[in-house]
């Protein structure tokens, strides 16, 4: 049986074997910060996958001049992706939430580069049209900024809504996905 614990920037996963005897394994948290056309992106993970991406609110942090090795591979994946050469992501994300976020999460990956999809119609694919205020909810605890497309889910209306990130920055990502370069999606 394994038990992941959090805290403090530190992963102790606890693995029970079958003789009944604990193993305790550590595991440190890795970071880089990359500088990005939306602002510092922060990027955090271990050897088994990363844990989040955000984009800070501070200019105050400097760019990681040595990436470390476990998070390469996203900060390559989000400079290809800022560059216009990348529509999806290959990263192992280690998901931390309830069943529900996850499926939220889950389904945010099904929505295609350069589309957008409403809250509504996010909830109706979960299978609860009654849900939508906690698809809502789970959208906007995204742990993984632009890998799981959160920035995709619009107002039924069409209306740019609810994003943590700020909503200058949801419609930039939208015009950066969509196929029509020339004409900006929203006023």
């Amino acid at each position: 049986m394994r038990k992941v614990l959090h805290g403090g920037g530190k992963v102790k996963e606890i693995i029970q074997q079958p003789d009944g005897i604990s193993v305790s394994l550590h595991m440190e948290y890795q970071e880089a910060f990359l500088r990005t056309p939306l602002g510092i992106t922060a990027i955090k993970g271990h050897a088994h996958g990363l844990v989040s991406i955000s984009v800070l609110n501070t200019s105050a942090v400097e760019p990681t001049a040595a990436i470390p090795d476990d998070l390469r591979p996203a900060v390559e994946q989000l400079r290809e992706y800022f560059a216009g050469k990348r529509s999806a992501f290959d990263l192992p994300l280690d998901f931390k939430g309830t069943d529900f976020q996850r499926r939220v999460w889950l389904a945010l990956l099904d929505i295609p580069f350069g589309k957008t999809c409403s809250y509504l119609e996010l909830a109706k694919k979960l299978g609860d049209v009654k849900a939508i205020r906690a698809v809502a909810a789970a959208n906007g605890q995204n742990p993984f900024w632009i890998v799981v497309p959160c920035h995709r889910v619009i107002g039924s209306d069409g209306s740019l809504i609810g994003y943590a990130g700020g909503l200058w920055r949801k419609k930039w990502l939208l015009e950066h996905e969509s196929p029509y370069k020339q004409q900006a999606l929203f006023p």
